[in-house]
């Protein structure tokens, strides 16, 4: 699995706590938010990332922002992703099972580096069910191409 990870000036602390994470995985990713603590805009971090997502360059992408919400936004403007905005186990866990996410959104200013680690890491380890999501996904999709 490879994995793209991006964030702004609000993400910081999580995204360096995601990376730990993949690297004690060992998982390959490549991290391409900012290092900076000035004000920046979420859309030139997300939607770049969600692009590579789409491309198929990288399998899943991991957002960080201030509350995840503009990230995931952002991210869902692009063909082909499905970015869920996570603050909870129980959440990523279904939005992988159930949604087959591509990217997840997490914000800072809401959670904890700690529980950031744990979101990540039900996300990264859980497996779509396909079954009857399969056809709900399928139908996303379809929808996708109307533009």
């Amino acid at each position: 699995m490879k994995v793209i990870i991006s964030g702004d000036h609000a993400g910081m602390a999580i995204r360096n706590e995601v990376k730990s994470l993949l690297e004690e995985m060992g998982i390959e990713y490549e991290d391409t938010g900012c290092s900076c603590e000035t004000s920046v805009d979420y859309p030139d971090y997300a939607l770049p990332a969600a692009k590579r997502v789409a491309s198929g360059e990288f399998d899943r992408g991991i957002l960080v922002c201030g509350t995840g919400i503009g990230m995931s936004i952002a991210a869902n403007k692009v063909r082909g992703v499905r970015c869920a905005l996570t603050h909870d186990v129980y959440s990523a866990k279904l939005t992988r099972q159930h949604n087959n996410s591509n990217m997840i959104a997490m914000g800072e200013r809401v959670i904890g580096p700690g529980l950031a680690r744990e979101i990540a890491k039900a996300w990264l380890e859980t497996e779509f069910e396909g079954g009857r999501h399969e056809r709900r996904i399928e139908k996303i999709t379809s929808y996708e191409g109307q533009e």
